[in-house]
């Protein structure tokens, strides 16, 4: 079943449990009530053999009694012949045994109880009446005495068999009742155990033709996905070889393009030094814009170089500290800073896993983008805070993994939120070029930088009272269970 949750979608793994837990049900079902019906039948089996006794313990009391007259007669036919007392001296110690049997047999009928005491009274009397008449002979009484006794005796005796009668009719009636019953537990059993055998063979036919289906429709996605992994394999391939193509283009081409570049910028500072005062002022001024232009233009390519290292080329994460990184950068740009008069605080900076050299140009761009959108006659505040947070709150990342969160905020001149997605994007910029210097590429290498880290980088801004960069990088590329703790380092830098 494990296999299956793996492969079957969760709407069909709901019908197809549904379906075998119904079947199970069933079964459960079929199996108890089977065992009811059995202990039905059973109990019903029980009390045909218990009729059954009793019946046959009224037949033992009728021969008994059939005994006790035969022998009455007999000795009176035969004038006191003792041969046939014998039958009747070994039938009358057995009425009690017999009758107190039937008692125990009968408790659970009240009716039949009380046809056992008004038996017991009348085999009583009978058997009196028959002492009587052997009394009579054994005395040499007149016959008609005698004949008398034979005659209240034959009442007495039809009187008995009358009382057994009516109590195996009783017996009778509770045997077919009883058989009824016991014939109908059997059949109802069968009929329960056919509905649910046949309602069971249904139910798990149906799940495994819906298993079956859902097998071969994945089978035939997968299929397909194959065909579309090795289509994507060979568009992966050749995309490799054009990136590598590329790579090796901007490469060549950067390389041919500074070497002009470079010359133009050496011969024109070699014409500014040496013929700058031949030259007329227009003269002067059109090779200062030549010489910007050749700068920004270098600027540029850099930067494009840069842009494009970042993806392919495929550096090792390891254990970054922060805080060193961020040092490093205001050692680089501490002219700027000292310039600019500007005040860092930077404050609880973690060890992460990264790319050394992408978070050096990741925090370079972010203070220089800082340094350079200043309020004019305001000393820049720069302050740069990090702490972790979980992948939970934020839609972007994943949940539940551990991430940890770079702020940058200053106090310059702001923007408009409404362009946050457009300052991401190369070559975009919110102000023109001879306002603000830059080529447009610094925020967009900063993006390319965070999602090659596979995080998140967005911005909260208002115009005239400053920005606040949000950065959010994975605390590990590949985090174990127990990575879960970031190392802090705590660091305050007040340059100005």
């Amino acid at each position: 079943m494990k296999g299956l949750r793996a492969v079957l979608p969760k709407a069909v793994r709901k019908r197809i449990t549904f379906g075998f837990g119904t079947a199970l049900l069933l079964i459960a079902l079929g199996f108890g009530l089977t065992l009811y019906s059995y202990n039905q039948y059973r109990k019903a089996s029980d009390r045909i053999e218990h009729s059954q006794q009793v019946t046959n313990r009224l037949g033992r009391i009728l021969s008994l009694i059939t005994d006790v007259e035969t022998g009455e007669r007999g000795y009176l036919a035969s004038s006191g012949d003792g041969i046939y007392l014998e039958a009747f001296d070994v039938a009358v110690p057995k009425f009690t045994p017999e009758l107190n049997e039937i008692r125990s047999l009968v408790a659970d009928n009240p009716q039949q109880l009380q046809n056992v005491d008004s038996l017991s009274m009348r085999i009583d009397t009978k058997i009196a009446t028959a002492y009587q008449q052997v009394d009579a002979v054994k005395k040499k009484l007149p016959i008609s005495i005698a004949r008398t006794y034979m005659l209240l005796g034959k009442s007495r005796m039809d009187r008995v068999r009358q009382l057994l009668k009516t109590m195996n009719e009783i017996e009778q009636a509770r045997f077919e009742t009883y058989s009824k019953a016991a014939e109908n537990s059997f059949r109802n059993t069968l009929i329960i155990i056919f509905t649910l055998s046949l309602l069971t063979f249904v139910t798990l036919i149906v799940s495994y033709n819906l298993l079956e289906n859902e097998l071969n429709t994945r089978q035939k996605t997968e299929d397909q996905l194959r065909a579309y992994e090795d289509e994507l394999q060979d568009k992966i391939q050749l995309l490799e070889i054009s990136n590598e193509e590329l790579e090796r283009f901007a490469f060549v081409a950067s390389h041919d393009m500074q070497e002009p570049l470079r010359k133009i910028q050496s011969f024109g500072y070699l014409l500014r030094d040496r013929y700058e005062e031949g030259l007329t002022p227009e003269g002067v001024m059109y090779l200062n814009k030549i010489l910007q232009s050749a700068e920004r233009m270098s600027k540029m390519i850099k930067d494009l170089l840069n842009f494009s290292r970042i993806s392919s080329k495929k550096e090792p994460f390891r254990m970054v500290r922060l805080a060193d990184v961020v040092q490093g950068v205001l050692s680089d740009q501490e002219l700027k800073i000292k310039a600019a008069e500007a005040v860092f605080h930077i404050d609880k900076l973690a060890v992460i896993e990264a790319v050394q050299s992408q978070m050096d140009h990741l925090f370079s761009n972010l203070i220089s983008n800082a340094l350079k959108f200043t309020q004019p006659g305001k000393a820049p505040v720069i302050t740069i805070k990090g702490g972790g947070v979980d992948g939970d709150m934020y839609p972007e990342l994943i949940p539940g993994k551990k991430y940890y969160q770079i702020t940058v905020a200053d106090n310059g001149i702001g923007f408009n939120e409404k362009y946050i997605d457009h300052i991401f994007k190369i070559f975009q910029r919110l102000h023109g070029k001879s306002t603000y210097e830059g080529t447009g590429i610094g925020l967009a290498i900063c993006k390319r930088i965070v999602t090659n880290h596979k995080g998140l980088i967005t911005a909260q801004s208002q115009p005239g009272v400053g920005t606040t960069f949000i950065i959010l990088l994975p605390e590990k590329q590949t985090q174990s269970i127990h990575d879960n703790a970031t190392t802090h380092e705590t660091s305050t830098y007040t340059i100005g």
